[in-house]
């Protein structure tokens, strides 16, 4: 019995240690299979090792132009997460000069960032918005163009083109065909003041800033003046009056009737100095006055400066369109010298109709002067190159004829 008893302890001792050995391989299998780690180069300084562990926080240096997130903002001060160590901060002078840009910022809104100091005293990055503020002013400026919005400026200061004006610490420019009747002929009184204007032009590129100062003061004027250009048509004649005279031509105010209107509007147009007669033209002083009334033809439309270019001898029949059947070949005829050149004498048949006398066909001993009447016979008349040959008929005999 004894010796049962002593086989049955054995057996459940074994027994116990089985267990206990199970109990430590399903542990041993239970515990996690350790992570694949990716391998590169060894680590050879601290910093290496920082920045494989991700210990090391990214760095800025002076200079840099990065993009952050605004973390908070204040009456003062904004903070931005720039991925450094600690956050960078805009402010005094940096807050103020882009103050405008700042209102419109929110926590959470995403802004390019200058660094213009690694780290003052406090361990703080110090930041500059002047750049974003800057190109967000110049994309309000392209966005109020094409609204055609108005916006103040203050004027500067004045040069022979025209006023130098500044808006939000941008320079822009006001040219003095961009003002109106009443400030044309005093853009120095608007030194130091402020102007409504409207933005024409906008280059970023060319730092190019463009306002119109008349598209605000004579806004009812210039709807009237694009509503009467829009019926203008080429080809049409109407009534004007002349309103400036310059050496290249006549500048002449349009009256155009308006469509579905008993009133008419007026749009500005030039007279080139080739388009006032059919003759050669020396000064336009001389064939009309400012403040003459005129009909003029339209020739054409300049939609990108709203300008018309006009004629006044389209209105009269050119000359030279039957020109073989008043100067037939071998006609006898009376003109007036018009003017002496190295090859010949231009003698006036009429108006718009010059004939050469070429020097081949004149004697060492004829001489002439302008104005002077001259007896001369047609030899030969070319319309479609304007050309009419001439020759002088003899009214004296020659010294050394016999």
């Amino acid at each position: 019995m004894a010796k049962t008893k002593a086989v049955k302890e054995t057996k459940v001792k074994k027994t116990k240690v089985e267990a206990k050995e199970e109990e430590v391989k399903v542990e041993e299998t239970a515990q996690p299979t350790p992570a694949k780690t990716k391998t590169g180069p060894a680590p050879k300084t601290m910093a290496e090792l920082l920045e494989q562990t991700g210990a090391l926080a990214k760095t800025s240096k002076k200079g840099e132009t990065v993009t952050g997130i605004v973390t908070d903002k204040t009456r003062k001060s904004l903070l931005v997460d720039i991925g450094g160590k600690t956050e960078g901060i805009v402010l005094d002078k940096e807050f103020e000069t882009a103050k405008e840009y700042i209102d419109q910022l929110e926590i959470g809104d995403t802004v390019e960032t200058y660094i213009i100091s690694s780290e003052n005293d406090r361990g703080q990055i110090l930041l500059s918005l002047k750049k974003a503020a800057v190109d967000t002013k110049w994309d309000e400026f392209t966005e109020a163009m094409q609204k055609g919005a108005t916006v103040e400026v203050k004027g500067l200061e004045v040069n022979k083109g025209g006023l130098i004006v500044v808006i939000d610490g941008i320079r822009g420019f006001i040219p003095s065909s961009q003002f109106g009747k009443e400030n044309v002929g005093n853009i120095s009184k608007l030194k130091g003041r402020k102007i409504d204007v409207k933005v024409i032009e906008v280059d970023r590129e060319k730092n190019r800033l463009i306002f119109s100062e008349k598209h605000v003061s004579e806004a009812a004027e210039i709807a009237q003046r694009v509503q009467a250009l829009s019926a203008v048509k080429v080809g049409a004649v109407y009534d004007g009056v002349i309103s400036g005279i310059m050496h290249f031509g006549l500048f002449v105010t349009v009256s155009v009737p308006l469509a579905g209107e008993e009133k008419t509007g007026s749009v500005e147009g030039l007279v080139h100095i080739s388009e006032i007669s059919w003759e050669k033209v020396a000064d336009p002083h001389d064939y009309h006055k400012v403040g003459e009334k005129v009909k003029v033809k339209v020739l054409g439309i300049d939609e990108s400066v709203g300008k018309l270019n006009l004629s006044l001898k389209q209105l009269i029949n050119d000359p030279w369109t039957d020109i073989e059947s008043r100067y037939p070949v071998g006609t006898t005829t009376t003109g007036k010298i018009s003017r002496i050149a190295p090859f010949g004498v231009f003698v006036k048949m009429e108006a718009g109709v010059d004939g050469l006398i070429h020097s081949s066909k004149l004697s060492p001993e004829q001489t002439f002067e302008p104005g002077e009447n001259v007896t001369v016979v047609v030899e030969s008349v070319d319309p479609a190159q304007r050309r009419m040959s001439l020759s002088v008929v003899l009214t004296e005999v020659p010294m050394g004829y016999k």
